[in-house]
């Protein structure tokens, strides 16, 4: 810990690199890899070589425009987004702000790199016009479906259940990375849709101190955990430019990715830092995605795998324990020489025309061997609204 906050504390923004003639392992050398620089997005960013990192994901400030504290029907306080960072003097300042950062990560975008970003209907849309405008192509926007979200207290408006990501390349015809396979696997081998229903982040996930959250907008891993197993490869470098408490950094640890962030917020890099030494890697073989070579349950098996009920690395059996299989990090599963989804290896290994894997494959869960649909119930209930 007293190492990774020496790196932190003394990282200063360097001079921008002088990257021309430069080959891509000394470009890489000069990146504060695995380091949070202080102050700033902008001005951090703009310490960074040019067209040197693989991957974006931004989750900049709403600029949510509260007009007074907010409470639940029973008088208790909502613990809602009132921080300076957040707040804006008009659209036109936020604007401006949004084209200085956008700017800049472009610039650190190599040309096959993408740009993610998240945000709800304050903001987004001013996002999403904004990089269009400066080049960048939209390749999907994601809607973020809340299995849980807060209720409006007031009833006046519908229940905001949702956010937006905005997935783009750096130009019409630019190469990117997506990671189709790993997404249909993780996907119970049907094709992943834009819509995601995922937890926000709670539980022993959600970072606190004192009994009250550390950052009030923090995302959940398996957010990030599906964005960067998409697109991005082991040993990519991810930027991002408003950290936070670290959810970022910590995916990128424990999927074999390298990352760098940007934070202003001195408790925040303080948060991030301790959380992102707790995250254990995964090792090869997990980390290890299916390749390129039906009624669709509730729940995927990659979801349990992207949420923390099942670890990647974790061993599965049948019932009578004749075939072993390890979870890899997209939901795939692999025994000796075969892999496949938990339906696809299920058949091959019995020599099969089907299987259904819910049923089939068993995993050991508080001391008992449980088949896998005993896990999609448990999760199901952990995350009624």
């Amino acid at each position: 810990m007293a190492e990774l906050l020496l790196k932190e504390r003394t990282a200063k923004p360097r001079e921008k690199a002088r990257t021309a003639g430069k080959g891509a392992r000394e470009v890489r050398e000069l990146l504060p890899l695995g380091q949070i620089i202080p102050g700033d997005c902008i001005e951090a960013m703009r310490s960074l070589p040019t067209a040197s990192v693989d991957l974006v994901f931004a989750d900049p400030p709403y600029n949510l425009q509260l007009g007074g504290d907010l409470a639940r029907p029973d008088g208790s306080h909502v613990d809602a987004v009132t921080d300076a960072w957040d707040k804006f003097d008009s659209f036109a300042a936020y604007d401006a702000f949004t084209r200085a950062w956008l700017a800049e990560a472009r610039r650190v975008l190599k040309p096959t790199g993408s740009l993610w970003v998240i945000g709800s209907y304050h903001n987004i849309f001013r996002v999403g016009a904004i990089l269009q405008d400066m080049g960048f192509w939209v390749l999907n926007d994601i809607v973020w479906r809340k299995a849980n979200p807060m209720p409006n207290f007031k009833g006046t408006r519908f229940t905001n259940a949702h956010e937006t990501l905005i997935w783009a390349s750096t130009g019409e015809k630019a190469k990117y990375t997506f990671n189709y396979r790993a997404m249909k696997t993780l996907n119970d081998e049907l094709q992943m849709r834009s819509d995601w229903v995922l937890p926000i982040c709670s539980g022993q996930e959600r970072l606190k101190k004192g009994g009250a959250k550390v950052h009030p907008t923090q995302k959940p891993e398996a957010l990030l955990y599906r964005v960067m197993l998409a697109t991005s490869n082991k040993g990519d470098v991810i930027l991002d430019p408003f950290f936070g408490t670290g959810t970022t950094g910590a995916v990128a640890k424990r999927l074999g990715r390298q990352w760098i962030g940007c934070e202003r917020e001195a408790a925040y890099r303080e948060a991030a830092l301790e959380r992102i030494e707790l995250a254990l890697p995964l090792d090869e073989s997990a980390i290890t995605t299916m390749q390129s070579p039906r009624s669709a349950p509730k729940v995927a098996f990659g979801t349990l795998v992207e949420t923390g009920w099942i670890a990647p690395g974790a061993q599965l059996s049948d019932r009578k324990r004749r075939f072993a299989a390890t979870v890899r990090a997209d939901g795939s599963l692999a025994c000796g020489a075969e892999s496949g989804s938990i339906h696809g290896l299920g058949a091959k290994l019995q020599g099969a025309p089907s299987c259904n894997g819910w049923s089939f494959w068993h995993v050991e869960h508080e001391g008992a061997f449980k088949p896998l649909d005993d896990l999609r119930q448990l999760y199901l209930l952990a995350t009624e609204p």
